[in-house]
């Protein structure tokens, strides 16, 4: 979890935006969540942490403020 919260945390900080957005982009999460993951009450599955990876992988941090939001599934 450590790894995967390291991995958030640098993308976020190179496209200028909050952990909370990235989750509710990629996985509709609720703005919550990532203090609950990082306060280590509650972790993901891993097909959220696939589609959280599969999301960051889809383009480069610093264009990520011109990618259009996709729809949550």
């Amino acid at each position: 979890m450590e790894k995967l919260i390291l991995e958030i945390e640098a993308y976020c900080a190179s496209a200028g935006i909050k952990p909370q957005k990235l989750l509710r982009d990629a996985v509709g999460a609720g703005w919550g969540q990532w203090a609950a993951w990082k306060a280590n009450q509650s972790s993901p599955t891993m097909a959220v942490v696939d589609r959280v990876r599969a999301h960051m992988a889809e383009g480069p941090p610093e264009n990520y403020k011109n990618r259009k939001r996709r729809a949550a599934a």
